[in-house]
């Protein structure tokens, strides 16, 4: 095994340059990757552009630039790209597992653009990888992710967004804030099996596991000190300040969970640090859901995240 250029083992390309604000939202439609590391990259589902043809299934999308740069997805569908994202495409015919693979040795590069504003625009296609594959890539790798893939419900449901209705979020939800407990107390506590969840956006909230916690699991927390980002904790855990819960006046798995986080976060445009997500604001809010008889309709919300790749493992 040798280290080769990026640009020799696939083709690089520009992606779209799009801006989301500036396309027709359709939630049947194509996926749109921004620079983000959740989700593959997906912040939306766009409608198609007259002319303009999505880029395949299959492709490597990689970020130039930003908090996560060179976050690099395989991507499941058809999709159009934002702005500082290039689109690798396999000079020969590739595996899923290999292309996870390049995924990976792209990202462990991140290290040597450390530097304040420096980005991978020219220098992404003489990055140097891996001329192939390890060995160990074999059928029980394979079988791993192929069995991680596959969705719980074998079959596709559309969302039809007409057909849906507004309910408070304080109806669904008994509205409470964490008891606040200072890093330095779970030091002493020593390291654990509870998740320490702050207002942080990335790793699910989570910033280390202690021996201690003060909250009960199940529910869905919301930080009302930043942008207002919402998270699921299944576990019971311990919080820093501004973590809100969001308690379920109903029986919530953790499929309509996934599906209320996807809800609950494309809100986050209306807060600020100069207007934060209170726990007033919260109670007040409003979210769009599918109903059915005039009450949110759990049933469809859990086999639709059912039905999505990736479900068996959530």
């Amino acid at each position: 095994m040798k280290l080769v250029s990026l640009n020799s083992i696939f083709d690089i390309r520009y992606g779209n340059q799009f801006d989301l604000i500036k396309m027709e939202r359709d939630p049947n439609g194509v996926n749109f990757i921004s620079r983000s590391s959740q989700n593959l990259g997906v912040v939306d589902r766009v409608a198609e552009v007259q002319g303009v043809e999505p880029h395949s299934a299959g492709s490597i999308t990689v970020t130039l630039g930003g908090t996560y740069l060179l976050s690099a997805f395989v991507q499941q569908g058809k999709f159009y790209t934002a702005q500082n994202v290039k689109v690798l495409v396999p000079k020969k015919e590739m595996s899923f597992e290999e292309k996870i693979f390049y995924c990976v040795a792209i990202s462990k590069n991140r290290f040597r653009y450390s530097s304040h504003g420096r980005e991978a625009n020219i220098s992404l296609d003489k990055l140097l990888v891996p001329d192939k594959a390890p060995t160990w890539l074999g059928k029980k790798f394979i079988s791993h992710y192929e069995v991680a893939s596959k969705p719980v419900l074998d079959k596709k449901l559309k969302l039809d967004v007409s057909a849906w209705s507004y309910f408070t979020i304080g109806s669904l939800f008994i509205v409470e804030g964490s008891k606040t407990t200072p890093l330095l107390r779970l030091g002493e506590y020593g390291e654990g099996n509870y998740p320490y969840v702050t207002t942080q956006a990335t790793n699910n909230g989570v910033q280390g596991k202690y021996d201690y916690y003060t909250e009960e699991g199940g529910v869905m927390v919301c930080d009302s000190a930043v942008v207002g980002f919402c998270t699921y904790q299944p576990s019971c855990f311990s919080a820093s300040d501004h973590v809100e819960k969001l308690i379920p006046k109903f029986k919530m798995s953790q499929y309509v969970a996934m599906f209320l986080l996807a809800i609950l976060n494309k809100e986050q445009f209306r807060y600020s640090y100069g207007r934060k997500r209170s726990q007033e604001r919260i109670k007040g809010e409003q979210i769009k859901l599918p109903s059915k008889s005039g009450k949110p309709d759990w049933i469809y919300m859990e086999n639709y995240i059912k039905s999505l790749a990736y479900s068996a493992v959530i």
